[in-house]
């Protein structure tokens, strides 16, 4: 099922502008977010067809259907509270059984774990995303032998720079594995050219050192290291950075790049309104969404703050929300009894 379909069976619970819009945050490059609540025709909602969500290619289009909306309010969802507190001006359909739901139904103390907790898990991919931006990682990778080295004296030396000093091949090389440790291994070298050993690697492409059969009597010339554990962080990291590179977006990477701080901008702004919105839920009882502070907030996603005064702003948030918190007569959790009453209300009427 499509949104349109939704929409032309008239399934539609509840839509809403959702994202910078709502928020009073949006600039004129701004994309329009959709968010929106359905139910299921009866046989696909009591039969075997059940389908908790809906969305578009691009995911900013968003659609729920009634028991899924449900249940990610009582868990107090950010996105799912911020819709129902919806601004009138972006509700864009509400059917009438929706007019009973309001966000004090829900509104509990797991706020500070899903607003600020999730804040923080921004704050950390923040740092993350400033991580990629001030270390760029070639994009031709590195092997096995960057990351072997030739023990020599109290210091070692790069596998590669040793193999060229001695004019020796990679491929002529042979090693054996040395009892009781851990990726140091006995280096021999076939002089003769009849390829007895099979090389440090056996391909570029090697995850690992590639151990010969060593004929009795052969002395090592050489006692070799391979730091595996720096060469699988490494790949880790590879992938990482350069799945990055390929899925981010690229208008907001350059205007990332332009103010030059280093951190996604647009992230972190939404991680500071994230925690004054949890402050003023513990301090008022009540969630706003859009925001007084557009041109502070605004000021934040052009660059114009360092990140360290960023993190400082968001500890001093954290702070407040928890003594807010502490002394909050919000309930401990949203009252899951009531609230499957008015469920069970809304479908009955629904489907009769």
């Amino acid at each position: 099922m499509t949104i349109q379909e939704l929409k032309d069976k008239n399934l539609l619970l509840l839509e809403c502008i959702s994202g910078s819009k709502a928020y009073g945050l949006d600039t004129p490059t701004s994309d329009t977010d959709l968010k929106g609540v359905f139910y299921l025709p009866k046989d696909m909602f009591f039969g075997t067809n059940y389908i908790p969500q809906i969305s578009n290619e691009t995911n900013d289009e968003v659609y729920y259907e009634l028991g899924r909306f449900f249940d990610l309010l009582t868990k107090n969802n950010p996105n799912l509270l911020e819709m129902l507190a919806s601004p009138e001006e972006c509700i864009l359909y509400k059917h009438p059984l929706m007019q009973i739901l309001t966000p004090d139904l829900f509104l509990s103390g797991l706020c500070k774990d899903t607003f600020a907790g999730y804040a923080i898990s921004q704050i950390k991919k923040a740092l993350g995303y400033k991580k990629k931006i001030v270390n760029p990682m070639e994009k031709e990778k590195k092997e096995v032998l960057d990351f072997c080295y030739i023990l020599d004296g109290y210091s070692s030396l790069s596998v590669k720079e040793w193999l060229l000093r001695k004019n020796y091949v990679q491929e002529s090389c042979g090693l054996s594995s040395i009892a009781h440790t851990k990726g140091m291994y006995a280096l021999f070298y076939d002089t003769t050219g009849e390829n007895k050993y099979k090389g440090i690697i056996r391909k570029t492409e090697a995850n690992e050192v590639s151990l010969s059969s060593i004929p009795k009597g052969e002395n090592p010339i050489a006692y070799l290291s391979f730091n595996i554990e720096a060469y699988s962080m490494y790949c880790k990291e590879y992938k990482e950075y350069w799945e990055w590179v390929d899925n981010r977006n690229e208008n907001r990477y350059a205007g990332n790049q332009q103010h030059g701080k280093n951190y996604d901008s647009k992230n972190m702004m939404h991680t500071i309104r994230l925690l004054q919105v949890a402050e003023e839920i513990f301090k008022d009882g009540k969630l706003n969404i859009k925001r007084p502070n557009r041109e502070e907030l605004l000021a934040i996603k052009k660059g114009d703050k360092e990140y360290d005064e960023l993190v400082k702003m968001a500890e001093d948030l954290m702070s407040s929300i928890e003594y807010y918190a502490s002394v909050s007569n919000l309930p401990a959790s949203p009252d899951r009894t009531k609230i499957e009453q008015i469920l069970v209300k809304i479908r009955t009427e629904l489907y009769g």
